[in-house]
């Protein structure tokens, strides 16, 4: 990334930050002049090809705008991960980017923070802080459970403002 300078990245693309995309102002191999910048990934992000170096859009949005690299990880605010708005965007470490995730497509409760033990036969929360697990404790009902996720992650979880939004 160090081998890009901002003022080749302007001279080849432009970036609205209110819409979050990208217009190529040079036509290069398949991409017209005038062309949006970027394909999706195989993980449903941006990413871009500058002077054959791929980067992905939102990174290259935070260069664009603030004129170095971000240091840390970059959180898509809404997660939404093809929007780049720069507004969408902030520099987290990697245990604030987590806390920021939609429910994993194996998640049996509907719930964040909540899974069925079978050890107890109740509905368990659990929450992650700085990556260790801590269990909040065992409930009757799913909706139990997630009360106290909510209730834990609306003190703890600091980057996500849907804590305690049922999904």
């Amino acid at each position: 990334m160090a081998d890009l300078t901002l003022e080749r990245l302007r001279e080849l693309l432009h970036y609205d930050p209110e819409t979050g995309i990208f217009t190529r102002l040079i036509g290069v191999r398949g991409a017209a002049a005038g062309r949006q910048a970027g394909a999706l990934d195989s993980y449903g992000y941006l990413r871009m090809s500058i002077d054959s170096k791929r980067y992905k859009n939102h990174r290259v949005a935070w260069f664009y705008v603030h004129g170095k690299w971000p240091a840390m990880m970059l959180d898509h605010i809404n997660q939404v991960k093809t929007d780049n708005r720069i507004a969408n965007l902030r520099e987290v470490t990697a245990s604030e980017n987590v806390q920021n995730t939609s429910l994993m497509a194996n998640n049996t409760s509907g719930y964040r923070g909540v899974t069925w033990s079978k050890k107890k036969q109740r509905w368990k929360a659990q929450i992650a802080v700085n990556q260790k697990r801590i269990v909040l404790g065992h409930f009757d009902t799913a909706e139990g459970a997630f009360m106290a996720y909510a209730k834990a992650a609306n003190a703890i979880h600091t980057h996500n403002p849907n804590a305690a939004v049922v999904p």
